[in-house]
């Protein structure tokens, strides 16, 4: 068997158009590999081929072509074995109103084939919180509430691999700091996760490895650290003794006024030194109360790596 979790290879997608309308290819030609027991970002703006690869892993979507392996079984001569191998939180809240919470679990472990005496309905309750809503009517239950039982369904089989869909979306403080915890604990028992977010700081803290998909292609797949660090962008923050007058100039600066009076100062460290940074701001005539630099964020790395795409 494969040490990765989910090895993908020359994965294609193309959906037929309306009538006169041309082909959309939505994936081109994707080549990825996931390790087992890592915390997987897969980041992208809308539209990029997310959720198409997503549906295509659930087994959801048939792909047009290429080679998807899950958990060391081949998607096609092995369906039964991949699809049971991965656990899947949607975005959408696809609850059947009329169901219980527990009585979405049950149907959901008999759907995966779990013999009665191996399901754990009452404590994936516990886990996600819903243990006081049991028989409740899933259409009784909030949103948040939903999301809960989202997450509980994808885990009745017992999945090497959960993909969580946008899984804090919309989501109150509570309920995302409680799908945080039950995550990395998920992970430290040997679950690998696989999360797609528009939250850029969530996939900062959380991912081990990231991969930024941008018009149906993989642009970039590395360590989260080694993604930050790709640029060299850095943020001075000077906080003058008195009101600024005249902002700081020099090649490779860029400077703004913060309404709290603070100068940010821009650069970049292989153009221009710190050194410049401070002699600029001295001949301004700013005199430095406080100072200190920040390093370029996650979100920096994905705006310049999307946006010239």
């Amino acid at each position: 068997m494969t040490q990765d979790a989910i090895r993908i290879e020359g994965l294609f997608k193309t959906y037929k158009g309306a009538k006169g309308q041309p082909e959309k290819q939505a994936l081109k030609g994707i080549d990825l590999s996931i390790p087992r027991g890592s915390v997987f970002g897969l980041l992208g703006p809308n539209g990029a081929g997310k959720s198409t690869l997503i549906n295509i892993l659930a087994g959801l979507v048939l792909k047009t072509s290429g080679k998807v392996s899950i958990w060391g079984f081949d998607q096609d001569t092995n369906p039964r074995q991949s699809r049971a191998s991965i656990g899947v939180m949607p975005q959408e809240l696809n609850l059947d109103p009329f169901f219980s919470p527990r009585g979405a679990l049950e149907v959901q472990a008999g759907l995966y084939g779990v013999p009665k005496s191996e399901r754990r309905s009452d404590e994936i309750l516990r886990m996600v919180g819903l243990e006081d809503k049991a028989e409740a009517y899933a259409r009784t239950l909030s949103g948040g509430m939903q999301r809960r039982l989202l997450l509980g369904k994808a885990l009745v089989h017992r999945p090497n691999i959960l993909v969580l869909d946008e899984p804090t979306a919309g989501v109150d403080i509570e309920l995302r700091q409680m799908l945080w915890t039950n995550i990395r604990k998920l992970n430290e028992q040997g679950m690998t996760i696989i999360l797609t977010t528009h939250y850029l700081e969530e996939a900062e803290e959380m991912c081990d490895e990231i991969a930024i998909i941008n018009s149906g292609e993989v642009v970039v797949r590395d360590s989260t650290k080694n993604l930050l660090g790709r640029l060299d962008a850095k943020t001075m923050v000077v906080h003058p003794d008195a009101a600024v007058e005249t902002l700081p100039q020099g090649d490779g600066i860029e400077s703004e006024l913060r309404s709290d009076g603070a100068v940010l100062l821009r650069y970049r460290v292989g153009a221009t030194s710190a050194e410049q940074v401070l002699a600029a701001v001295h001949e301004a005539g700013i005199t430095i109360r406080d100072v200190k630099t920040e390093e370029a964020d996650l979100e920096d790395v994905f705006l310049s790596l999307t946006s010239s795409q």
